[in-house]
C-alpha cells in the first residue's frame, strides 16, 4: 500500500513517542520497528525521521544522550519525558477521535454520540 506523504507526515510524532515510551532508542533502531511493525507498509528514511526527533527534543518532549553500542559505536539516544508523555496522550485522544469519526462516516452513521469520552 502507498500511504500518502500527509498520513506519514502526520502520524509521525506520535509514532515516535509512542515507541519512546516503550524504551529509550535510536534513529536507526526507530526506522526499523516502524518497518517491521507496519509489515514493510511505513518506511521511513534518516532525512523524514531526524527533523521530527529534533523538533520533539527542541520541544522539550525528548532529550538525547549519547550511549555506546554493543559493538561499540557512540550512538545517540532518545528518551521520552514527562511533557513527551503527556504530549503523547493528547496525540492518542486525537487520533481515536479522527478514526471514530472516520468510521462512522464510512459505515454510513455519521452521528457521534455527545457523551463519548474520546
Amino acid at each position: 500500500m502507498d500511504v500518502s506523504k500527509d498520513l506519514i507526515a502526520a502520524s509521525a510524532t506520535p509514532l515516535i513517542l509512542a515507541i519512546l515510551k516503550q524504551q529509550d532508542s535510536y534513529g536507526y533502531e526507530i526506522i526499523n520497528l516502524i518497518k517491521e511493525t507496519s509489515d514493510n507498509e511505513l518506511v521511513w528514511t534518516e532525512g523524514m525521521l531526524y527533523p521530527v526527533l529534533h523538533r520533539l527534543e527542541k520541544n522539550g518532549l525528548v532529550e538525547s544522550y549519547w550511549r555506546k553500542s554493543e559493538a561499540g559505536r557512540r550512538r545517540k539516544y532518545y528518551r521520552l519525558k514527562e511533557a513527551g508523555e503527556v504530549e503523547l496522550e493528547n496525540h492518542r485522544k486525537q487520533w481515536e477521535l479522527v478514526y471514530s469519526v472516520l468510521s462512522a462516516t464510512m459505515h454510513g452513521n455519521p452521528e457521534r454520540k455527545a457523551d463519548s469520552d474520546v
